[in-house]
């Protein structure tokens, strides 16, 4: 450059130069990778589900997930605020990004996967299937069930068929064959009732007979229907017999089939009941289902298997039981909004977590709730 160029034309010149170094040094000193978010507040919905989510009150929240979480906001600079939702709406609020985050059993499908981002899963179960707890054998168990209440139901039902057998052969009978069926009504109806249960089971004393042709009718009738009635007896007290029995009886999916089962509406074990023509009764909430199946209003209770563990293990130890079958995988995770800055941070500390050697003892260690 001519030594009487102008000092401005040597500034606009290195000026390109200058910029181009600050630009290369910037990029040199950058690190490489996604660093963590800022320390911030963030705003957690919450899913009430033991042993994940379990209220302690006043707006405390402890469990697997809650736990979790903790730390890892503890570790990241997280300040968080919980807020308590309904399982449908935890999950609207995710979607629109209303919380940073969501917490609870909440199962990774790839439905919610169109719709929000999942972190990698807690822990990996499945549905599970409850039901009530073997009742012993032997003789003890054998006058239980004939004291059920199912049993009473279809022996009550039986009486009354014959008593108005019975009451039909004594209004039939009791002018013309007072021999068999006279004396006063209650006297008459008794005779009927013993002469119904008599021919129904073809003993065939031949104390007592009808002789008019309307008695006999009846017992035309009577005789072709004892034949049905008998065969659908034996099966109820077969059923009834066997009511206890179920853990020894289901042993793959399609053994549920003419259960009753109970579960709750709007949730994975219910879209698998569906999807296999199921009926269920729709249940208030879990304890709500177990409360039917321990009180014999249901014959099994399908649901998250975690969730039904820790209750029983809580409230009915004893009286109900899980079984072995698993119906079918679930991973649960926490759920973020789509695109979420939290997803690699939170998947970093999860995994440092869940890898670690004593994870799963920790698990089972909430799973295995103690009797209350």
């Amino acid at each position: 450059m001519p030594a009487s160029a102008s000092p401005w034309l040597r500034l606009a010149l290195a000026l390109p130069i200058l910029l181009m170094a600050a630009v290369a040094g910037a990029q040199t000193m950058a690190p490489s990778g996604t660093d963590t978010p800022p320390a911030r507040k963030l705003t957690v919905g919450v899913k009430v589900a033991p042993p994940f989510v379990t209220e302690q009150g006043d707006g405390i929240y402890s469990g697997l997930a809650i736990d979790l979480w903790d730390e890892i906001a503890q570790e990241r600079g997280w300040e968080t605020t919980f807020k308590r939702y309904e399982l449908d709406d935890l999950l609207e609020a995710v979607e629109h990004g209303d919380v940073d985050a969501g917490l609870g059993a909440i199962t990774a499908t790839a439905e919610r996967e169109k719709l929000m981002d999942f972190s990698h899963p807690i822990t990996s179960s499945g549905l599970g299937i409850a039901v009530r707890s073997q009742r012993g054998a032997g003789w003890l168990a054998v006058a239980r069930a004939f004291f059920s209440p199912g049993f009473l139901k279809v022996l009550a039902a039986l009486a009354t068929l014959l008593l108005v057998i019975g009451a039909l052969t004594w209004l039939a009978e009791r002018r013309r064959n007072p021999e068999h069926f006279g004396g006063p009504p209650s006297q008459g109806i008794a005779s009927g009732f013993w002469w119904a249960a008599v021919t129904m089971t073809t003993v065939g004393y031949g104390d007592k007979a009808p002789v008019t042709l309307a008695g006999r009718l009846v017992g035309l009738l009577w005789m072709f229907a004892a034949l049905i009635i008998v065969s659908t007896f034996t099966a109820a007290i077969t059923s009834a017999l066997t009511v206890g029995q179920l853990s020894s009886r289901i042993t793959q999916a399609s053994d549920l089939d003419g259960l009753r089962i109970a579960s709750l509406a709007g949730t994975t074990s219910a879209e698998w009941l569906q999807g296999r023509g199921l009926d269920f009764d729709d249940a208030a909430d879990i304890d709500a289902a177990l409360a039917s199946l321990a009180n014999d209003e249901c014959d099994a209770v399908v649901y998250d298997a975690p969730l039904l563990q820790w209750t029983i293990g809580k409230r009915y130890r004893g009286r109900l039981e899980m079984l072995p079958l698993r119906l079918e995988r679930q991973d649960y995770a926490f759920a973020l909004p789509a695109a979420s800055a939290l997803r690699e941070p939170l998947n970093e500390s999860l995994l440092e977590r869940i890898n670690a050697p004593g994870w799963r003892a920790r698990v089972e260690g909430y799973l295995g709730g103690k009797s209350e």
